[in-house]
């Protein structure tokens, strides 16, 4: 579905609640974790987010448990024995589908038993506002000096303050090569085949998004707030109107996995799962640049356990943990250290770790006026429900 309020929502993949789930999206629960608690691993549009909250943890435990809040496919069993070989630590895991899933969990009070919550950047923005979230205490962290460049001053949380950068993302095509006329390197191959393409790709459920990345193919920025470039990527859109089966966040993998869909707008991590299936699959960031989405983590006000907290940070930013994260989950990390210890395989993964040039084109979604948000919404309104 649409934001409905764009400054607190986007990246609304992870709020599309009413979203269609595939077999890729699933719940895998295992009781053989260390700690006895049963932990999710799968992926991210697919949650326990409805289940009770954690239990706050009684004072006899309190020093020996860590409550976190995440998304569902960012940890693991080997992630969570590992810390709690560490440190001693148990690790008990909730999972979350959306942003605002969490938010209005943390709102309601539900979120006192957690210590660490891992918040996309632009909710990083808005609980800070709402003084949600703890400053860090940069003296007991070790290694914040090892992110990508990209990461070491964020526009949503200058200087890291409130929050760290777990993982990252892009924003752009999947295809199957062998069924595309030319290769397809950005968005003019749509434009310069809608006869041929009629209803067969789709689009993400997401104003910002779609329009974001439209305005870069016309050369503007993915932020723009002057009403003619908006408008002109409104009345670019309307042009692909006849190839458009459906803004769809999830749920098109297997119809495009069956050629019953040619080409489809996906998160990063979205396309990685699918290709794992369906390697002859291609996903690529258009060559005009598109969507960078960051995931953080954060230590809320009312965070239980500080200490525990301090020590999963510290154990995250460790480059051997970081390093092993991706091998196994298939997850960008922005520790530039961690990144050196990958296999070459990884590293040269485009899917995972774009281009610097690609980069360099590429901006996080950031918050506009109200008044262009809501002109935002009135374009989308139109180009969705015409």
């Amino acid at each position: 579905m649409p934001p409905t309020n764009l400054r607190n929502s986007r990246l609304l993949h992870r709020a599309s609640l009413g979203s269609a789930t595939s077999r890729r999206h699933f719940l895998q629960f295992s009781a053989a974790a260390l700690s006895g608690v049963a932990l999710s691993n799968c992926a991210r549009n697919l949650s326990n987010a409805g289940s009770s909250p954690a239990s706050s943890p009684t004072n006899s435990t309190a020093n020996k448990t860590l409550h976190i809040y995440t998304w569902a496919n960012y940890t693991d069993d080997e992630l969570l024995r590992g810390f709690q070989d560490r440190t001693g630590i148990q690790v008990v895991v909730d999972t979350f589908d959306s942003n605002e899933t969490m938010l209005t969990k943390m709102q309601g009070g539900g979120g006192k038993a957690y210590s660490i919550i891992y918040p996309s950047d632009y909710m990083v923005e808005k609980m800070i506002a709402d003084e949600m979230v703890a400053p860090l205490d940069q003296s007991r962290l070790q290694g914040t000096d090892r992110w990508l460049p990209q990461w070491q001053d964020p526009v949503y949380d200058p200087g890291n303050a409130h929050s760290m950068p777990v993982v990252w993302g892009t924003t752009g095509l999947i295809f199957d090569p062998g069924r595309v006329s030319d290769p397809i390197k950005g968005w003019d191959y749509i434009w310069q085949n809608v006869d041929q393409l009629s209803r067969r790709i789709t689009l993400i459920n997401d104003v910002r998004e779609v329009m974001g990345a439209t305005l870069k193919y016309l050369g503007y920025s993915l932020n723009s707030t002057k009403p003619a470039e908006i408008e002109a990527a409104y009345n670019e859109l309307l042009k692909l109107k006849p190839a458009i089966a459906s803004f769809i966040t999830n749920g098109w993998e297997d119809q495009l996995a069956s050629g019953d869909l040619t080409v489809s707008m996906a998160y990063s991590q979205d396309a990685i799962y699918l290709i794992e299936e369906s390697p002859n699959l291609q996903y690529i960031v258009p060559e005009t640049g598109s969507s960078l989405w960051t995931d953080t983590m954060v230590i809320p006000k009312t965070a239980p356990n500080v200490d525990a907290a301090y020590e999963w940070l510290n154990y995250m930013l460790d480059p051997e943990n970081s390093a092993k994260m991706v091998e196994r989950l298939k997850i960008a990390t922005p520790n530039e250290a961690a990144f050196e210890k990958l296999p070459t395989n990884l590293q040269q993964d485009q899917n995972l770790f774009p281009s610097k040039a690609i980069l360099a084109k590429s901006e996080g979604i950031a918050p506009v006026p109200q008044a262009i948000t809501d002109l935002y919404e009135r374009y989308w309104t139109q180009l969705t429900s015409s």
